[in-house]
């Protein structure tokens, strides 16, 4: 069953000089429910761009994107978003990052607060709730951003390169959770990364984005093999290949 269809997407963003940046132009994707995608692309090829327009932050410039077969005009409890730097609000305990969503909705102290200790736990940071963010690391913080998210149950959990700011060793850790995650709480899921084997770990399957304006080249199925580290390698390979192509046109 289809969960989101982009159709037609394009995205020109006028800016201060004469000549428009064309981002992405007619992007044709189809995400099943509770399906993990990845999509992988050069730089400036309009990978978070589609994130953003999912996420209702930005208007379309042409085509359309549908949710449960609804046009997509603004952002919704229905739509959550991680970011690579974790945008968490540095006057806010842990508890109190967590719980924000929670209370913008109206929901009342007790029940918010129940919520939210079951998603600090979830990602590990119990005994930290009185915390504040600059005195936490860097894997730490965004696993508060993840709960942060979480705990406002959206359907679909768009992640903007996550985990690219971390050290290997982090990324590694917080890639075992969210797939850990993902499997207790079945999400549909849309991944931006620049780490093709970090899509290969992560997704079912693999959207490759041409270089600007970014269009879908291929699609990839990356749902077995990830048990074997030779099949993860040759996939990534795979993807690699075809990546290659569009990274010389940048």
């Amino acid at each position: 069953m289809s969960k989101i269809e982009f159709a037609g997407v394009r995205k020109v963003f006028q800016g201060d000089t004469p000549n428009p940046v064309v981002a992405i132009d007619n992007i044709d994707l189809t995400v099943r429910q509770d399906e993990f995608v990845s999509i992988v692309g050069p730089s400036g090829c309009g990978k978070s761009t589609l994130l953003y327009l999912l996420g209702g932050f930005l208007d379309l410039s042409g085509g359309e994107i549908r949710v449960d077969g609804r046009a997509v005009t603004e952002p919704g409890p229905d739509r959550g978003i991680v970011f690579q730097h974790f945008a968490l609000f540095p006057w806010k305990t842990v508890l109190g990052n967590v719980e924000y969503g929670l209370a913008e909705q109206g929901m009342g102290k007790a029940e918010r607060r129940e919520i939210a200790q079951g998603y600090i736990d979830m990602v590990k940071l119990g005994g930290f709730e009185d915390t504040f963010p600059n005195r936490l690391s860097g894997g730490m913080q965004q696993r508060v951003a993840l709960a942060r998210t979480l705990a406002c149950d959206p359907d679909i959990l768009l992640m903007d390169e996550p985990f690219g700011a971390l050290d290997a060793q982090t990324r590694h850790i917080l890639q075992e959770e969210l797939l850990e995650i993902w499997s207790r709480r079945k999400k549909t899921v849309l991944f931006v990364t620049h780490d093709v084997r970090e899509a290969v770990i992560l997704a079912e399957r693999c959207v490759v984005v041409t270089a600007r304006p970014g269009r879908v080249k291929t699609e990839i199925d990356t749902s077995s093999g990830k048990a074997d580290g030779a099949a993860i390698e040759k996939k990534a390979e795979e993807i690699w290949d075809v990546l290659r192509e569009e990274l010389v046109r940048t």
